[in-house]
């Protein structure tokens, strides 16, 4: 084979050019690097791969270094290589070569590719032999082996076997394998494919890819907080920023993707990998060496760990008006289908940290939009007000955007407003300052506002990242722990989605202020009502809520979201009841599981329900401290009460926790909080008194076995439990039969048994303690989702 030497002439040829042959020779072999692209010939390769592999080549030969290419796929040999070549042939000389030199670099780069089909584990095989004869033949030592998967991730692990079992190099050359997301549908799915993977593959032979970090201005985020922190520092906080926007905007649609697309759709596609990793890199703590993988790596983390739980809550989801008949065509579904599937998506994200509390993250992406634009921006507090003149500089906002390009600038960029401060340049010999702008405006502020900083060479994403991989950076790829761990924040929200109808909006321009939405409290909605929608459900898809009987008494009945935010309303409209009537509304809430959506959703209702004249109590309390996480007053306290402004004389705590002692008779504990509800409780009649039914039909703690007092007048009684704790407080059925509204809350498949036992009783029994709630002149309510009345 003559295929190394010829690269060896070529190398020579290449000094000639350079004019460095007067006075060197030829730089000795460090080495044969053997590049095989898996899936060759497809879509991406096409698009982008071989360009990358073309510039790494061009950008290395003659630097001592002799490479071969395969393109591998599953076709046979007589079939895959004109397709290779017909690839080959289109690419693009880069900007830095002369024609005359292109040429002879392109001519060497087509000698040295083949095609070679991969399908089995013979034709890995035969590769490694191939390899091995040609470096042998030429006396090079083999440097190292790099395989670029290109191809679906679910033959990912095929692969690597095949890779790991008859491909590997030689002891000293090393391995690197580059594998394309997605990685995985969600936390499991990814955990389950990096248990597959690590069985044979080290992690630091894996590369997994995320193109936005071979973004130029991704890539520059870390260097341009390191290089003017000085002046970042003061004011990279809670107290400066206001808010933070990532955005990736597309026109197009995902027509022709369906198949893929359909499975993930746009969270899991953006914002899950590449707008998680801009926020990360804006967000984290800086590393003290911005190239040390490691240290990158556990800021990561760090960074990761401190963000706040997201669910349907804190998103809104929509979808373009065409998609679900480009799913019915190209996936071959009936027209009365309807895919749920998002394409847009808008969230908002909190850090929990110091630093950054308060501060909203809105991300947000989207097909079918009005413009196709992506970038970062940080938008500063402003401390001026300007009583004349609002165009000087200083009146207007400030914010530093890293603008990855396209929209109306076009070219990617990193921009400060002029109000803010000069920042340092980036890297003098890469990046330069822009002096001459465009009549343009971009996020709100002229370019003539700005100091703006631009590439001197524009370079495509994945010609970036396929030479850090040829030099073993691995800071510019995701660890499997990083993976994981992003996985782990955004799973819960998609699970939360999985029954929620995606708005539908038209596309392009048409969307208008549609897609607008807001965050208040820690509730995001759409800013505008929905003027468009296709969906009708069937009667077997209905999502509505439904009214009936159940037990003789009222009952609601809805999917868990919709019942828990019809309970949140009709609380609110018992306390204004309640407010208008006496000035005062008494609550009581019961512990458990079962009011856990409910304080959330009354937690985010922090601004419309009024707190200020509503008193909490407890129905129930467990004989622990407070502070202990099994204390039903902590779960109160961390899903709602830190969360509102209520007056700290309006909430009441059981107090099972006197003289130092837990539930002690002595200590008469139910005594003193009778007392204390008789003296704030007008008749000791609650308002509303909100109630759970375990599985074995107790509620608050009043069980089965549950032996109260002869003198049945008393309001809280100390009870036994058969689960631990087992020493508890509760109110007594007379307290609870006082109530003006009793709500009894029953959610989740695991009671369908117990609702369905329930509906067959009729009046009391023993066995079920919640059959002995009877208001004797207020209201009962059950509130039933679902898939506890259905099963």
């Amino acid at each position: 084979m003559l295929r190394i030497r010829w690269e060896l002439l070529l190398m020579a040829i290449v000094c000639w050019h350079r004019g460095h042959t007067d006075n060197h020779d030829t730089k000795q072999s460090l080495g044969h690097v053997t590049v095989v692209v898996v899936g060759g010939t497809g879509d991406l390769a096409r698009k982008y791969l071989w360009q990358g592999f073309f510039q790494l080549y061009a950008d290395q030969v003659g630097k001592g270094h002799t490479f071969s290419f395969y393109g591998g796929g599953l076709s046979p040999n007589d079939k895959g290589t004109p397709m290779l070549f017909g690839i080959l042939k289109e690419l693009a000389c880069p900007p830095e070569l002369s024609a005359e030199r292109c040429a002879l670099v392109k001519e060497q780069f087509l000698h040295l590719s083949q095609y070679h089909q991969l399908k089995t584990s013979e034709d890995y095989e035969k590769l490694s032999q191939l390899i091995k004869q040609q470096v042998g033949q030429e006396g090079i030592v083999e440097a190292g082996r790099l395989f670029y998967l290109s191809v679906p991730a679910f033959a990912y692990a095929d692969i690597a076997e095949k890779i790991n079992n008859t491909c590997r190099p030689p002891p000293g050359a090393w391995l690197r394998v580059v594998l394309e997301k997605p990685f995985g549908h969600d936390f499991f799915s990814a955990q389950s494919l990096d248990k597959k993977l690590s069985g044979q593959l080290k992690e630091e032979e894996m590369y997994r890819i995320d193109h936005y970090l071979g973004k130029q201005v991704v890539s520059k985020i870390l260097p341009f907080r390191k290089e003017n922190k000085k002046l970042l520092d003061p004011i990279w906080n809670k107290h400066h920023i206001e808010r933070i926007e990532i955005v990736l905007k597309e026109t197009l649609d995902a027509k022709g993707r369906i198949q893929f697309y359909d499975q993930y759709g746009v969270i899991r596609d953006v914002l899950q990998n590449h707008l998680t990793e801009v926020m990360t890199l804006m967000l984290m703590n800086l590393p003290e060496n911005p190239s040390n993988s490691k240290e990158i790596l556990q800021n990561k983390l760090h960074f990761l760990a401190s963000l706040q739980h997201v669910d349907n809550r804190n998103a809104v989801v929509g979808q373009y008006q065409a998609y679900n008949g480009e799913v019915q065509e190209e996936l071959n579904k009936t027209k009365d289908y309807f895919s749920l599937t998002p394409t847009f998506a808008g969230v908002v994200i909190h850090v929990d940290n110091a630093q950054y509390e308060g501060i909203p993250i809105f991300m947000t992406s989207g097909k079918a939009l009005d413009e196709r634009v992506a970038y970062a921006r940080v938008v500063f507090k402003s401390d001026v007000f300007c009583v004349q003149d609002p165009n000087n500089v200083q009146c207007k906002s400030k914010q530093i955007i890293f603008y990855l390009g396209h929209g109306d600038l076009q070219y990617p960029a990193i921009l400060v407003s002029k109000n803010l401060f000069k920042p340092d340049l980036v890297n003098s010999g890469d990046w330069k300052e822009v002096a001459e702008h465009k009549d343009v405006n971009v996020l709100g502020l002229p370019l003539s506002d700005y100091y703006i900083q631009t590439p001197v060479v524009p370079r495509e994403a994945y010609c970036e990242l396929i030479s850090h991989v040829f030099f073993g950076r691995k800071d510019c790829f995701i660890s499997a722990e990083g993976l994981l761990a992003s996985w782990a924040f955004w799973t819960p929200l998609l699970e939360s989605l999985t029954r929620v109808f995606p708005r539908v909006y038209p596309g392009g321009v048409a969307n208008g202020n549609l897609l607008n939405f807001h965050s208040r409290g820690n509730q995001v909605a759409f800013s505008h009502e929905a003027v468009v929608n296709v969906i009708n459900p069937g009667a077997e898809d209905n999502f509505q809520v439904m009214q009936g009987k159940y037990r003789s008494s009222e009952m609601v009945s809805a999917w868990a979201q919709e019942l828990v935010e019809r309970l949140a309303s009709d609380l609110l409209l018992a306390a204004e009841e309640a407010i208008h009537e006496g000035g005062q509304f008494h609550l009581a809430l019961s512990g458990g599981s079962s009011p856990v959506a409910l304080l959330h959703a009354l937690a985010l209702n922090l601004y419309t329900f009024p707190w200020r004249n509503t008193h909490i109590w407890q129905v129930d309390e467990r004989c622990v401290p407070h502070t202990e996480s099994g204390s039903n007053f902590r779960s109160i306290h961390d899903l709602l009460l830190q969360h509102i402004r209520i007056p700290y004389f309006n909430i009441h705590p059981m107090p099972v926790h006197l003289t130092q002692r837990l539930c002690v008779e002595e200590d008469g504990g139910p005594a003193l909080y009778e007392k204390e509800i008789k003296k704030h409780v007008n008749a000791s009649s609650f308002h509303y008194i909100l109630l759970g039914v375990g599985q074995d039909g107790h509620t608050a703690s009043l069980f089965q076995e549950t032996k109260l007092e002869s003198n049945e007048e008393r309001l809280v009684t100390l009870s036994d439990s058969p689960i631990k704790p087992h020493q508890r407080m509760s109110l007594t059925f007379t307290a609870i039969n006082r109530a003006r509204r009793v709500g009894v809350l029953i959610m989740g498949k695991s009671k369908h048994e117990l609702v369905s036992q329930l509906s067959r009783i009729k009046g009391e029994s023993s066995k079920y303690p919640i059959t002995k709630v009877q208001p004797k002149s207020g209201t009962l309510i059950w509130y039933i989702d679902y898939d506890a009345l259905l099963g």
